[in-house]
């Protein structure tokens, strides 16, 4: 039987253009957590297990190696390490369906402003923003990780597009700024 080897979505190393990094991130596990009606309480137990809770709207939270992501209404996406059992939601493996992007240097809001329709300066999205939004024509999950840096994160069949979208916006971005590397 043969076995399978999970493989990168892009197999890229880093690329940095006008002092801005784009690098492909294994951020682990992805786990989707959708609440189930009146299910608030039994899943706030079980998340308190492993000290998080539910997300606010646009915001997210880390604490022992684990994120939890707000994507919408009733949801969010437990990141970085194993689930354990989960009541008052349906808990659904997305792993191998999202691809995490790292955007990083002091022009990184200058490249997404080029591909992204909502405003990402440090007053209107601080750090420990989670956006979701459009990255040109792709649906995208943008964390807002540190002042000049960002986790993007794109369906993996549309990863090398997003590569693409981002170097192109960084090529811009650098030859407007005159810096190379």
């Amino acid at each position: 039987m043969p076995e399978l080897i999970a493989k990168s979505a892009l197999a890229r190393q880093a690329l940095t253009l006008g002092g801005v990094t784009l690098a492909e991130v294994d951020a682990g596990q992805v786990t989707s957590v959708a609440l189930f009606p009146g299910g608030t309480k039994t899943l706030a137990k079980g998340l308190k297990a492993i000290g998080l809770t539910m997300p606010a709207p646009n915001t997210f939270s880390e604490k022992n190696g684990r994120r939890i992501v707000w994507t919408g209404r009733d949801q969010a996406f437990l990141i970085g390490a194993g689930l354990p059992a989960l009541d008052g939601a349906a808990v659904t493996d997305q792993s191998d369906g999202w691809v995490t992007l790292g955007l990083s240097g002091p022009g990184v809001v200058d490249v997404l402003a080029r591909l992204v329709p909502v405003d990402l300066r440090l007053p209107s999205c601080p750090v420990m923003t989670a956006l979701r939004t459009h990255l040109t024509h792709m649906n995208a999950v943008i964390l807002r990780i540190g002042d000049c840096a960002f986790e993007i994160m794109v369906f993996r069949s549309m990863a090398r597009t997003a590569w693409h979208e981002i170097e192109a916006s960084m090529l811009m971005v650098a030859a407007r700024t005159g810096k190379k590397g």
